[in-house]
């Protein structure tokens, strides 16, 4: 078997304003860095948009709606100050959900060992009833309640690297005793939540938050200490990982201080819980990263790890 990539031609086509942070660059970055015959090996696969009765897995039924209608063709609506919404920026989403639950099933199928979505825009700042944070769909948050709604899991656990709190993530499964969350993110920062008491209806989130200025080596130590524990106890079926690069030293947006190996240290840490208690099955996806050089070569040490580990 394989490491699964799955791309949208929809994330290389969905521009956002002029200096905006979340923009095509980046997953051009991503799959430029991944275009050398180090990486000749993925299974490269186009991403099926989700469907509405899978959005509808995490918002309420009018929120898809409510996204459609504030569209106004190809024209840019700001949602809020950071986010903003097209027809394009909505297929982009659609694909990103989408991936993500293609993923799902190739991992629980056995097509794949694992999986990589390369999308955007991302989804863990995404609530119920809320986009925000560049985000318009809960993206990992779907692909959970996909995996325990159509593949009958009971343990679905999903570790969030990104350097700012998936809040949206957090909002959509706080009830869900079947999912552990668990996010490692600076603060403070953006968007403010991510604190230790916040734990879940069922102890089911754990929130491990970074002083700024940490380096990786302090991110290490809590993994260590509190999320791989956590994690290995709980013995999931399958692993989802929100892959955000942006707590790298060179990240404009926030300010932890992680170099590439960092995440190669973590992805080989997470592999090794799947390996023991579901045969390997993990499911990776975008997050955020918006230094185009630190994400690539981020992104690149990451993948690397998953396809060791999926041959």
């Amino acid at each position: 078997m394989t490491t699964l990539l799955i791309t949208s031609p929809h994330a290389t086509a969905s521009p956002t304003p002029p200096g905006h942070p979340e923009r095509i660059a980046r997953v051009e970055a991503v799959l430029d860095r991944l275009s050398t015959p180090e990486f000749d090996a993925l299974n490269r696969v186009q991403a099926v948009p989700a469907t509405p009765e899978q959005i509808a897995l995490a918002h309420p039924p009018d929120y898809l709606p409510g996204l459609q209608a504030a569209c106004e063709g190809n024209a840019l609506v700001a949602l809020d100050a950071d986010t903003f919404i097209s027809d394009r920026a909505l297929a982009a989403a659609l694909d990103a959900v989408g991936g993500n639950i293609q993923a799902v099933d190739a991992v629980m199928s056995g097509a794949a060992s694992n999986a990589f979505v390369a999308c955007r825009p991302p989804g863990h700042h995404a609530e119920k009833t809320r986009a925000m944070g560049f985000c318009l769909l809960g993206n990992v948050a779907i692909a959970a309640l996909h995996a325990l709604t159509h593949h009958g899991l009971d343990r679905v656990a999903i570790m969030d690297f990104d350097v700012h709190h998936g809040n949206g993530t957090q909002d959509i499964l706080w009830d869900e005793r079947r999912v552990l969350f668990a996010s490692t993110h600076q603060m403070p920062l953006y968007p403010g939540s991510g604190a230790p008491d916040e734990a879940g209806a069922h102890d089911n989130i754990l929130n491990v938050p970074l002083p700024p200025g940490s380096d990786g080596q302090t991110f290490r130590t809590r993994m260590e200490g509190a999320v791989l524990p956590a994690l290995d106890r709980f013995a999931p079926q399958l692993l989802l990982i929100s892959a955000g690069f942006d707590a790298h030293r060179d990240d404009p947006l926030a300010g932890l201080n992680w170099v590439a190996d960092d995440f190669a240290w973590a992805t080989r840490h997470l592999c090794d819980i799947a390996d023991t208690h579901c045969g390997g099955k993990v499911v990776s996806t975008l997050e955020g990263g918006y230094d185009l050089s630190a994400l690539a070569d981020s992104a690149a040490a990451h993948i690397q790890v998953l396809m060791e580990r999926g041959t």
